[in-house]
């Protein structure tokens, strides 16, 4: 063995801690790069030169070790370090950082995907979500509804300003108090109108006569073919909507009295005595209103309208006045488009007994698209303490035909926070319903499950998609790359692609970036020993320099 053999040993000395050098520097020009991840490199002794591989012992001999000489050193794996840095406030929502395992999943301008713990996100001109370099931040993607579809994996937008949504009601409250004290309801509203008869059969009216042949008691024929009638009354003391009804040549006297009852929103369900609603009786259209004093109706002269304007020839006499203690209130509701609806409610106090009280609320909208502005009713029992025991009937419809909108619009009526203890005067309001108007998405959150929920103007809140974490099976595996990106390797295991907070992937920061994991009083150490030992390396070959030099002088 001949000194050469020390400058070439010296070499991979220098070689090494060469090596060590460019991955302390590496670590040092990344200490403040986001989510960085400092890389360790070790060292390995190269394959000796052997003498001898000793002995074993013997009775005469203890025995011997080998005897080797080191040839160098080889650089061994380099490992990148995992661990998850600090945390940094940002205070911008789109800045996001992954408390746990886990790591972003981002497509790039070739439709490939790689992964990044660098979550400093930014929207663009489209509202998607976006890396500094351009890279979209991949999600799951929301339905109709606004309800997450697993596995549907896509880019993530955020439509500030562009998106509207509205909200269906489907629920309303209502509380107050009902006066217990109050009388109970014994009729409702009764109008008779004059007696008519069919100029056909020259006998009473029926259901089936043609309006255009209903004349009155002088032989005078009320409506010809093309007439129009409009009503314009009020019930309870409150503004009906005014309606009209148009004669033809087959217009029969039933469709005029089904007219007068949608108009005038008799519920005819309630099962009461007399029945609720408008029929033929003797040649009289007789019209019997809901009980309560809420509900009266009285048709004067001025209120039936033919199509000169003057007061149609049918005219109606009140022979019952509805009574009972009631409260009246409205609504206001909203369909699936966001179109405001209103609804009424009246309340009744129905009857009496030792257990309790029972009171009928009735309900009737205008915008009910079907032929009846009532839309429902129902019954609430209270104890003797005056708490609501018992209800029936709490869903009213309203139909929504033609109008584009979800139909029909189904809506709970609560009326559990409603009493009936002794008072004045009853009381009634909505207190609450669950229905939006139209509005614009104005911001915008980031849970720790990865959901971005949009705010809108309306103050509607909605899932607009969850951001996607993948995990790996040995994340020190995967191969980097520039801009702070890594993608799969061969001992990386393949991306398992979830939401955060489960499977092991952990939980988003919004607001927060992760700082680089790289420890600077470490690397300042690293620097030392790495230095020393590139010296140790060259003083040996200084060494193994001069001793040649010697040897070739005594040569000389």
């Amino acid at each position: 063995m001949g000194l050469t053999s020390s400058l070439y040993t010296a070499l991979s000395g220098l070689n090494v801690n060469q090596v060590k050098l460019d991955v302390t520097g590496n670590n040092i020009a990344n200490v403040n790069t986001t989510a960085f991840k400092a890389s360790t490199v070790s060292f390995q002794s190269q394959f000796s030169q052997t003498f001898s591989f000793g002995s074993r012992p013997s009775d005469n001999a203890g025995g011997s070790n080998p005897t080797q000489i080191g040839l160098g050193a080889v650089e061994g794996p380099i490992q990148r370090n995992m661990s998850p840095g600090s945390f940094e406030t940002t205070g911008s929502t789109t800045d996001l950082a992954i408390e746990g395992s886990g790591w972003f999943v981002v497509q790039r301008s070739d439709g490939s995907r790689a992964y990044t713990r660098d979550g400093a996100f930014v929207m663009n001109g489209d509202n998607y979500l976006i890396s500094g370099d351009g890279n979209y931040l991949m999600g799951f993607q929301v339905d109709s509804n606004f309800s997450v579809i697993p596995g549907s994996v896509g880019k993530l937008q955020v439509p500030i300003g562009e998106m509207r949504v509205a909200g269906a009601t489907s629920n309303a409250v209502f509380s107050g108090n009902l006066n217990s004290d109050g009388n109970t309801a014994t009729t409702g509203a009764i109008l008779e109108s004059q007696v008519l008869t069919d100029s056909s059969t020259s006998a009473a009216i029926t259901s089936a006569s043609l309006l255009s042949n209903v004349e009155d008691s002088g032989g005078d024929n009320l409506y010809a073919v093309g007439d129009t009638l409009t009503l314009r009354t009020d019930k309870g003391g409150r503004n009906l909507p005014e309606s009209e009804f148009y004669v033809t040549a087959t217009t029969t006297v039933d469709d005029l009295t089904n007219w007068l009852q949608d108009t005038l929103g008799i519920d005819t369900t309630a099962g009461l005595t007399p029945p609720p609603g408008v029929v033929v009786n003797a040649g009289k259209i007789v019209v019997t209103g809901n009980i309560g004093s809420a509900n009266d109706l009285d048709i004067q002269s001025g209120d039936l309208l033919s199509s000169d304007g003057t007061a149609a020839p049918l005219t109606f006499t009140k022979t019952a006045t509805a009574d009972g203690e009631s409260i009246y209130t409205s609504a206001i509701f909203f369909d699936s488009l966001g179109s405001k609806l209103t609804a009424g409610i009246s309340l009744v106090l129905e009857s009496k007994s030792g257990m309790g009280k029972t009171w009928r609320w009735f309900s009737e909208s205008p915008d009910d698209t079907d032929a009846s502005a009532a839309i429902g009713t129902g019954t609430l029992t209270f104890g003797n303490g005056g708490r609501l025991v018992a209800s029936s009937g709490g869903q009213v419809v309203i139909n929504r035909e033609d109008t584009g909108a979800q139909t029909p619009l189904a809506i709970e009526y609560d009326f559990s926070s409603v009493t009936s203890l002794a008072a004045d005067t009853s009381s009634l309001t909505m207190a609450t319903q669950d229905g939006f108007p139209v509005g614009t998405l104005s911001e915008f959150a980031i849970g720790l499950d990865g959901t971005v929920v949009g705010t809108f103007s309306n103050g509607l809140s909605k899932t607009l998609g969850q951001i996607a974490l993948a995990t790996f099976a040995n994340d020190s595996g995967l191969v980097a790359e520039s801009d702070n990106l890594f993608s799969e390797g061969p001992n990386s295991g393949i991306a398992f692609i979830q939401a955060p907070t489960t499977g092991g992937a952990g939980k988003i920061a919004s607001g927060a970036l992760e700082l680089s994991n790289v420890d600077i009083s470490r690397e300042f150490i690293n620097l030392i020993v790495a230095s020393t030992g590139f010296s140790a390396a060259s003083r040996v070959i200084n060494s193994s320099n001069q001793l040649l030099t010697e040897l070739l002088q005594t040569v000389r």
